[in-house]
């Protein structure tokens, strides 16, 4: 039996150190250039170079991504970038295009490359194509069934690893292959610019009547007849260990570090339970199934897993997330006196019931006590975003701690 990594996104420095402290075996970070998320914060390369010894220290892997589809004017830039990365020692790449493939190759060698789910990886051959030309691992297509999966495991080396998207959000097009955000607003989704037109809402066009414009209406906010599902397979993890799937992978790498936590821990648990026994673990699925919709997510499906989604894995009257838990701050440090300082994420006040989430699995009740800024003042909120605080709480709280307030009822965000 394999028993699978956990991979994790990481959008900024501070996401990655609370992916690791939460139970990431690996993550997955974007550097400035050359991945398909150019709208996330990404990493400068000392922040990279920050983020891999902070992992490395944890004992956790470091995957950078550079999976765009490249022009010709990118390949020189491409080239410059490798030989940056082979001095931080990053522990693989995750690439899409055979030409980047092969300036990997040639720049750090001893880098893992690793095939990006873009390369549309649907079959046991490609995947031995892959290998052949020394890859490592390969992301499968997200249009595979777990009988799919399963048939590539059987027919591929021992030696050449399946990564798997287990959770999060389902794009639209075949294997992220969009060609709307380009045509609506010249951002390429292939370059790492979509700007999501998935999400937005439509109407239809009647071809003799140009500019009359017919709502398509499941109710009166309209119908987002793209708007998918968010992929979630808490509940099938033994049917992913038996189709031999190497790395469960998590979607959001433009996530925040509440949505992060919460993801990494309930997987991290559910992982751990299962390899201890199986038995816990269908026993534990209540606690795995509160946990996890405790972040902001846009309903769950399996996607196609278990056959061809229909029209239940759409949301066609909202383009919105639930949100259960607004996100507050990190615990950067303690004082002798007992304060934690955070960086401000949301407004909270004193006097307020908030949530200390430990990456143990604990949920622990506090109440803000006081809170002051760094030249001693005391306040009485914390309306400012990113703003340096101490505060106090009647609760211990730790070093990496996540701070979230839960809301009175679930919310909606765009």
């Amino acid at each position: 039996m394999r028993h699978p990594e956990l991979l994790i996104p990481a959008s900024s420095l501070e996401v990655l150190r609370t992916a690791v402290v939460f139970g990431a075996d690996a993550v997955y970070i974007g550097g400035e250039s050359f991945g398909l998320r150019a709208n996330a914060k990404n990493f400068s390369m000392e922040d990279m170079a920050e983020g891999i010894a902070f992992a490395h220290a944890h004992g956790v892997k470091v995957y950078v991504t550079a999976n765009i589809l490249a022009h010709n004017g990118d390949l020189s830039g491409i080239e410059q970038y490798f030989e940056e990365l082979r001095t931080l020692r990053p522990d693989a790449l995750i690439i899409a295009d055979p030409g980047v493939f092969q300036i990997a190759k040639r720049v750090c060698p001893e880098i893992e490359r690793h095939i990006s789910t873009q390369a549309n990886n649907t079959n046991y051959e490609t995947y031995r194509f892959w290998h052949a030309l020394g890859a490592k691992r390969v992301v499968s297509a997200r249009e595979l069934s777990m009988k799919e999966l399963k048939e590539i495991r059987q027919n591929i080396p021992d030696d050449l690893e399946i990564e798997t998207f287990v959770h999060g959000a389902m794009c639209i097009s075949y294997s992220g292959r969009c060609l709307l955000s380009n045509y609506f607003t010249g951002r390429d989704a292939n370059q790492g610019a979509c700007t999501h037109p998935c999400r937005w809402k439509y109407a239809v066009v009647e071809e003799s009547r140009p500019g009359e414009y017919l709502p398509i209406e499941e109710n009166e906010r309209g119908t987002y007849i793209f708007n998918s599902k968010d992929l979630c397979m808490i509940e099938h993890i033994p049917d992913l260990i038996d189709a031999g799937i190497d790395s469960l992978k998590v979607e959001g790498r433009m996530k925040t570090a509440l949505y992060v936590a919460t993801v990494a821990r309930t997987y991290r648990k559910a992982l751990d339970d299962y390899a201890r026994d199986p038995e816990l673990y269908r026993r534990n699925m209540g606690w795995y199934l509160d946990q996890i919709s405790n972040c902001t997510y846009r309903q769950f499906t399996t996607g196609f897993f278990y056959g061809k989604p229909d029209h239940e894995a759409q949301i066609y009257d909202s383009n919105t997330y639930v949100k259960e838990y607004t996100y507050l701050g990190i615990v950067g440090g303690m004082r002798a006196d007992g304060c934690c300082h955070i960086e401000q994420r949301n407004k909270f006040l004193v006097g307020e019931e908030i949530e200390i989430m430990k990456p143990d699995g604990r949920n622990v009740t506090a109440r803000v006590l006081s809170i002051e800024n760094d030249e001693g003042e005391r306040m009485e909120s914390a309306p400012h975003p990113k703003q340096s605080l101490w505060i106090a709480l009647d609760a211990q709280a730790e070093q990496y701690d996540i701070l979230r307030r839960k809301e009175a009822e679930s919310e909606t965000q765009a």
